[in-house]
């Protein structure tokens, strides 16, 4: 009677490493996976936090992102206080530079709002024919927000020593007409400065933020 043959058991043994390897390296993807998972987690939700805790006086990353910032804002106070909105956002962006001059940033002041109790700062005005560089005293807001109704309640009520200084501003339906009436209200010492804010209102269509 022939004997039977034993099977070899190395093939076997062989068989279950590489699957046992295989069980350890899946296992090893899952935990890493786990913890890119987790670290995404914890950046997301501290990015959200501390977005929320932050002011609103960061730059934004582009031109298109700021106007969209502020244009909300601008349409309410154009409701509210008869600015138009092109002549809101436009200023904005010529006098704080997109929101990245140091007044923008370090005190909130959008618009060059001087004040006699605020920070004193170094900037340009024009005068006798030139540019000179003067010290003066600058207001510092809680936020880009309170700028924004600071500077729709200036040209609404005007200045202390006349309420209807800026009158042709506040019934202009056309931001021409709006940007000319400021230039001759004197709100900028710079002799250029309607046609500035009528170029950059036509270059990113403001006045389709407008009122009707």
């Amino acid at each position: 009677m022939a004997k039977k043959r034993r099977r070899p058991r190395k093939r076997a043994r062989s068989q279950l490493f590489v699957k046992k390897g295989r069980l350890q390296w899946l296992n090893i993807l899952v935990v890493l996976m786990a913890i890119v998972g987790m670290v995404w987690f914890i950046q997301h939700n501290w990015t959200s936090a501390t977005s929320h805790s932050t002011t609103d006086t960061l730059p934004t990353t582009s031109h298109a992102a700021f106007i969209k910032k502020l244009a909300p804002a601008a349409q309410q106070l154009d409701q509210k206080y008869h600015v138009l909105a092109s002549i809101t956002l436009s200023q904005a962006i010529l006098e704080s530079d997109w929101g990245k001059s140091t007044n923008a940033t370090e005190n909130n002041n959008l618009f060059g709002v001087k004040s006699d109790s605020g920070r004193l700062m170094t900037t340009q005005e024009y005068y006798d024919g030139a540019y000179h560089t003067v010290k003066r005293r600058f207001a510092v807001y809680d936020s880009w927000h309170a700028s924004l109704v600071d500077h729709a309640k200036k040209l609404a009520f005007g200045t202390t020593w006349d309420s209807q200084h800026y009158a042709a501003v506040i019934k202009a339906t056309d931001y021409k007409v709006a940007a000319k009436a400021l230039q001759t209200a004197g709100y900028a010492t710079d002799p250029s400065y309607a046609q500035k804010l009528i170029n950059i209102i036509q270059k990113y269509d403001l006045q389709r933020y407008d009122r009707e």
